[in-house]
């Protein structure tokens, strides 16, 4: 069939036109969720489109309009098939609120494995501080851990009557959080070894915990130890469990068990979650720092014990709420 090439142009050009700014639309905001008349509409434009470039392959001359006609085609192809990644602008109060939550609760059974491997390092830990004299000395890294329970207390509120940490709070808090943001980083990229060496570390973090509860406990300073560790606790031991729930995920796409994915295709597919994850990670540890920094360093008589404690147990009530609870009811843009 002999077309009037210029005619042709002039009626196409116009749906051209829409399509193309529809297509501009979605590159300038590809968070943006399409009405079901929109999607209709370009998927129309995009039919009209490409049934025009099939149409001008009869016409030798204007090159430059097929070439147009044809980056406009494999564009909207893009879009109506998803054969490329779509932009997506950040938004951090939809990331913190919807997207973190969401996140911790679809891999929720790598974060009980995490936190039954801490408790199981724990008992372990109790046992050995409870049935060996000298396992202290083995388990416990720290010097100021290592004294009598009752003499570090003693020690602990004396010191906080002369308020030695003045001036000292910002390095405090940098070095509580380069270190457990550290030990969080760790956790999680030792999945590589097939979730091995994160087992380990949680296993060993269990150990230490355990040892010192139970060491603090037996010598009647739960209180000051509840009070010293709640505060930043609250938030610390959960992202340091977030991390191992990270890594035994990791550890899980490498081992592919059950899974009829490539290994790039089940790390891919579990790469932005496990970059959410080491984000609120990494938040949760900004904060501990903060706190342990200008809050749980200080003991009585300059900071009653029940302020802390009050506060360590509303914090984590908090928080174990929003994990369980936000981000449940359907975005509005996917109501429409």
């Amino acid at each position: 069939m002999i077309l009037d090439l210029d005619q042709f142009v002039t009626n196409e050009r116009p749906f051209w036109l829409e399509l193309e700014t529809a297509l501009q639309v979605i590159d300038d905001d590809g968070s943006r969720q399409m009405s079901l008349d929109e999607a209709r509409r370009l998927h129309y434009l995009y039919q009209r489109a490409a049934g025009d470039l099939a149409r001008m392959e009869t016409f030798s001359a204007e090159p430059a309009t097929r070439q147009y006609l044809e980056s406009l085609v494999s564009r909207a192809y893009g879009e109506m098939h998803e054969v490329r990644g779509r932009r997506v602008r950040f938004r951090p109060w939809y990331w913190a609120t919807r997207t973190v939550p969401r996140t911790f609760r679809k891999h929720a059974s790598a974060f009980a494995m995490s936190c039954t491997i801490t408790i199981i390092g724990a008992t372990f830990g109790a046992g050995a501080v409870n049935f060996d004299a000298d396992a202290k000395n083995v388990l416990l890294p720290f010097p100021h851990l290592l004294v009598d329970p009752s003499d570090r207390v003693d020690y602990e509120e004396r010191d906080n009557a002369m308020n030695p940490f003045e001036g000292m709070k910002a390095q405090g808090t940098s070095m509580y959080f380069v270190n457990n943001t550290r030990v969080s980083i760790t956790t999680m990229a030792l999945g590589v070894t097939w979730g091995a060496g994160t087992a380990l570390i949680l296993f060993t973090n269990g150990i230490l915990l355990g040892a010192v509860i139970f060491d603090y406990v037996r010598s009647g300073e739960g209180v000051f130890l509840t009070g010293w560790l709640l505060p930043h606790g609250s938030v610390e031991i959960p992202g340091i469990l977030i991390a191992g729930q990270a890594g035994l995920m990791l550890g899980a796409a490498i081992l592919g068990w059950r899974s009829r994915l490539t290994i790039r295709g089940r790390l891919r597919q579990i790469t932005p979650d496990l970059v959410t994850l080491v984000f609120t990670c990494a938040c949760l540890m900004a904060w501990a720092g903060v706190i342990e920094a200008f809050f749980s360093q200080y003991h009585e008589p300059v900071l009653p014990y029940w302020i802390k404690i009050t506060f360590g147990s509303v914090q984590f009530v908090c928080f174990v709420a929003f994990m369980i609870l936000a981000g449940r009811r359907p975005d509005p843009e996917m109501e429409r």
